[in-house]
């Protein structure tokens, strides 16, 4: 290799190593090489809301939804409440295990459910179980404010109490706006406010299953079966029509039903809660209404109308003349097809009221007799 050659290679490489070392020394600095510089691409995304449709069911029923419960929502209450229960425990044993001793030690148990304002003088409708036995009650309202709260009534046939807000004056609060629990119709959608597991606020949706459930967890049922989401805490809280009505109130009562299948849930009717609210706020217990006659469809010969089985003496049927034997068409102008019919046509009604029964005699002669219902004197479940 000549002179010039190697002269050349020389240069070569150590022109490659100085821009290595000067591409490293950049590196070393933090200062990126020079490079081009583009324009950022365009972004081609425009997001955009269409149009709703002018006419959409389905959009129309979820509104109606949801103006109930946005409605309604103001009336309706956590109810917290603490109560004291006395357990037993084990202290000493003798040598063969049986128990020598035992201790009673009290424990405090704290408690939550739900409830519905009906009435603007802070009247509040809940399930009995959620405060009996309670030491201290306390509510809260939507937005938060804690109330106290003093029971007036109860009444354990059908599981429903009364509560009063104390401790403030001059206040309106917000009623819920009644409904008709006998004009709800099996398959009818319906709404339960509450504050299951705590969660307050809580709206679920469903559907009436069907009406005049009796499931033998209470004296006297009528319930309302609904598929609507019922849980722990929503005891007492409102079952609601689509225009916000109360039609009845949930009763989350551990029943066998509940126990084997999801999608089966309880509440009173609020027809019956009603009259029985009206009954404990101004007696403070509840006056269970009767004509002194009792009625069934049990007969001989393959008869199974409903008929008048038993008349007492001194009674408001005794003195209309009604007769065993005959064979009642209609209360107040509704058929009647069995015994639980004619009992709820009575009790969805207050002492001194009256109803129109049509009654028909063995030669097929009908006769209508107004019955003044009165107080069963005695205990009536």
């Amino acid at each position: 290799m000549s002179v010039r050659s190697r002269w050349l290679l020389i240069v070569l490489c150590g022109g490659l190593v100085f821009l290595g070392a000067y591409s490293a020394w950049h590196r070393h600095r933090g200062e990126p090489l020079s490079q081009p510089q583009e324009e950022p691409p365009i972004s081609l995304f425009a997001p955009r809301q269409l149009p709703a449709l002018e006419k959409n069911v389905a959009r129309d029923l979820s509104n109606a939804i949801a103006d109930a419960v946005e409605k309604v929502m103001p009336s309706v209450v956590v109810i917290r409440t603490e109560k004291t229960k006395i357990v037993r425990t084990v202290v000493q044993r003798d040598p063969f295990g049986f128990v020598r001793e035992y201790r009673y030690v009290p424990e405090q148990l704290a408690g939550e459910g739900s409830g519905v304002i009906i009435d603007e003088r802070g009247y509040i409708m809940t399930s009995y179980h959620v405060i009996q036995d309670a030491q201290w009650i306390e509510i809260v309202l939507q937005d938060g404010t804690k109330l106290s709260v003093t029971e007036v009534g109860h009444d354990e046939a059908t599981d429903l109490a009364v509560l009063k807000i104390e401790g403030v004056e001059n206040q309106i609060f917000p009623a819920v706006q009644f409904g008709d629990s006998d004009a709800l119709r099996v398959g009818e959608m319906v709404i339960a406010i509450g504050s299951p597991f705590s969660l307050q606020s809580t709206a679920t949706v469903g559907h009436v299953s069907q009406k005049g459930r009796r499931i033998e967890v209470l004296p006297y049922e009528d319930f309302i079966q609904t598929d609507v989401a019922i849980n722990e805490g929503n005891s007492g809280g409102p079952l609601i029509d689509v225009d916000g009505r109360l039609v009845g109130i949930n009763a989350a009562i551990l029943s066998e039903a509940q126990e084997k299948g999801i999608g089966i849930a309880f509440a009173v009717p609020s027809n019956l809660g009603m009259v029985i609210a009206k009954s404990l706020i101004d007696n403070g217990k509840h006056e269970w209404p009767w004509v002194g006659a009792s009625f069934g469809t049990y007969g001989v010969d393959g008869d199974n109308r409903l008929k008048v089985t038993r008349v007492w003496r001194e009674t408001p049927a005794a003195e209309a003349g009604l007769q065993v034997g005959d064979r009642v068409i209609s209360v107040d102008g509704q058929p009647m097809k069995n015994e639980y019919d004619v009992l709820r046509a009575i009790f969805n009604h207050s002492v001194g009221d009256s109803l129109f029964f049509v009654i028909e005699r063995e030669e097929k002669r009908q006769v209508s007799v107004e019955l003044p219902l009165v107080e069963f004197p005695g205990q009536i479940f």
